[in-house]
């Protein structure tokens, strides 16, 4: 080394500033759990805003299903209910689409799989909970946007709120807290079988909720034998509870029903999905 590069070197290292100590943080912290399932939650949503399917899916979609029950039902069901029809046909449009919805969500579980991401983020020091809670609030966030797209179709068909503002959030957070139950549902039924078999069997359950609930025609609409399945099932009263929050009609009774199936879903199939995302993450490591 030369004269004039040792005293560069020398006049570089005297101006040299250390690096700031950075005091090492566990990934089993709460901080960095919820740190770390906002990061999720922003990758997910990020990534679902650029896809047009998934757009026409969570907005296009659900506005014209509830276009095409409205102009060829909901003459018919107003004038034998006596009830707006607007009133049950806006809570069950969004409850599909909040159903419809985490068929795309667990498509992009199966994916993130099948390119190794899921084992690239088991490999790095990140809360093995982050993947699973952001995707559950990312989904959240969803069916939130979906809902109140939905629901300004549905004012500009005559929907209205006639219990204040109260009422109005009960009703707009219904659809959020039946899909976060049903999201946990799909995400273990995710975990256990391939992208075809899941778009059927969600499919399946799907249409069979559309078809037999109380915001579709009235329960006293459907035979005898089939009016307390109809009337008790999660859709439904999670349909009757909204139409009560929004329009006229019990609200506790349908309420207490609801959170019992939601509540219930969760109990059973988080582990499930817990341990089925967890698996799917080692084997994809």
């Amino acid at each position: 080394m030369t004269t004039v590069e040792a005293g560069v070197a020398e006049k570089d290292w005297a101006g040299y500033q250390p690096l700031p100590e950075v005091k090492p943080r566990s990934e089993r912290t709460i901080g960095i759990w919820a740190e770390q399932t906002l990061i999720q939650t922003k990758r997910l949503l990020i990534g679902w805003s650029r896809d047009p399917a998934t757009a026409v899916q969570a907005l296009i979609y659900p506005a014209l299903t509830l276009l095409m029950f409205h102009v060829v039902l909901g003459d018919t069901i107003s004038s034998v209910t006596g009830i707006p029809a607007v009133y049950g046909q806006v809570p069950m449009v969004m409850l599909v689409a909040a159903m419809s919805g985490s068929v795309i969500s667990a498509l992009g579980f199966k994916a993130e799989k099948a390119t190794g991401l899921l084992g690239r983020f088991y490999t790095m020091p990140t809360h093995r909970a982050a993947g699973f809670t952001g995707r559950l609030l990312a989904e959240a966030i969803r069916v939130l946007v979906t809902t109140l797209f939905v629901l300004i179709v549905g004012i500009c068909l005559g929907f209205r709120f006639w219990y204040g503002p109260g009422g109005a959030i009960g009703m707009i957070l219904m659809p959020v807290f039946f899909g976060i139950g049903f999201a946990v549902l799909v995400t273990a039924l995710a975990t256990l079988s391939d992208g075809v078999v899941l778009v059927s069997v969600v499919g399946i359950i799907s249409n069979l909720l559309m078809f037999f609930n109380s915001g579709f025609v009235p329960v006293y609409a459907y035979p005898r034998w089939l009016q307390k399945v109809v009337e008790n099932q999660p859709m439904s009263t999670t349909i009757d509870a909204m139409r009560g929050l929004a329009y006229d009609g019990p609200i506790f009774t349908p309420l207490w029903k609801t959170l019992a199936w939601v509540l219930g879903t969760i109990v059973i199939f988080a582990y499930p999905a817990i341990r089925g995302y967890r698996r799917a993450a080692e084997t994809g490591a």
